[in-house]
């Protein structure tokens, strides 16, 4: 397996980050949600560098095969992390790809480090542009949701997985988009990650303010959204990303939930295909 070191971890440790690199061509960085790894691009990863595309993705810190260091999982640190990824490849004009928390990744990255080798950025299922209902912050979801879920995985963080990965792709009584495998593929991948890695992260996307990061994003950016996304409500994030990020393009799939990179993977991977290469990336419209 191929690694990126990130720095040192509180004993000296190096903190390594578990990547793939595919294809040749014009460069995306996928960067995934919680609580898996690189692993979830598996359809992107299957398809992306079959059009011209050098395509890169990595685990995050306390997930999958990366190190899980017990420190370091506020979004500071994960946006140097990627910055780590980019050097140490030497990446250049990128398109940066967040899916879900990976979306928080990719929007202080950008206010950290300048947008430095960035030439575009996309927005999948993502968390920002600030989640957590506050006074300053009317629009978001209550902090109860996010206490349930620190509870819940603090209860039983592996019955906790196999009911939130139920949701993630909109799995229920009524609606089977996904099969019994994928939903044991994606929990073998989140039990991967450390417990302190999980709690920690669920603090980190649920609290953090990512509205002045956005405000500094000159360069082409994509917010593609499920329009019944259970996990992070459309209404929550994506529908207040204009606010934001005026010049974006916004796609809304309808019926989509949260896992729409396997749900929708075709048109999820059409779009994306399109907005790396420079193609027509069908503007505004619900699909």
């Amino acid at each position: 397996m191929s690694y990126i070191k990130a720095g040192q971890d509180a004993n000296g440790e190096d903190i390594k980050l578990h990547y793939t690199d595919q294809g040749q061509g014009a460069v995306v960085v996928l960067i995934h949600g919680w609580p898996q790894s690189h692993e979830a691009w598996t359809y992107q990863l299957g398809e992306l560098p079959k059009h011209g595309l050098r395509v890169v993705a990595y685990t995050r810190r306390g997930f999958g095969n990366s190190s899980k260091p017990f420190e370091g999982y506020d979004y500071d640190t994960l946006a140097d992390d990627l910055k780590a990824v980019l050097d140490t490849l030497n990446l250049q004009n990128v398109t940066l790809v967040g899916f879900s928390m990976g979306g928080g990744e990719v929007a202080r990255y950008m206010s950290r480090h300048g947008g430095a080798r960035v030439a575009k950025v996309a927005f999948v299922s993502s968390v920002t542009p600030y989640l957590l209902k506050t006074d300053d912050n009317p629009d978001g979801v209550d902090k109860s949701t996010f206490d349930d879920i620190q509870e819940n995985i603090a209860k039983d963080r592996f019955g906790f997985l196999q009911t939130f990965g139920k949701q993630f792709y909109g799995d229920g009584p009524l609606s089977n988009p996904v099969s019994q495998a994928v939903l044991d593929w994606s929990f073998g991948m989140a039990a991967l990650g450390s417990h302190q890695a999980t709690v920690a992260c669920g603090h980190a996307f649920a609290e953090t303010d990512f509205r002045q990061d956005l405000a500094g994003i000159k360069v082409p950016a994509l917010v593609i959204h499920g329009a019944d996304d259970k996990t992070v409500p459309i209404k929550n994030s994506a529908d207040r990303m204009s606010q934001h990020l005026p010049h974006a393009t916004y796609i809304t799939y309808d019926g989509a939930p949260h896992g729409l990179f396997i749900t929708e993977k075709d048109k999820l991977n059409q779009d994306l295909i399109a907005f790396a290469t420079g193609a027509d990336v069908r503007a505004g419209q619900n699909s």
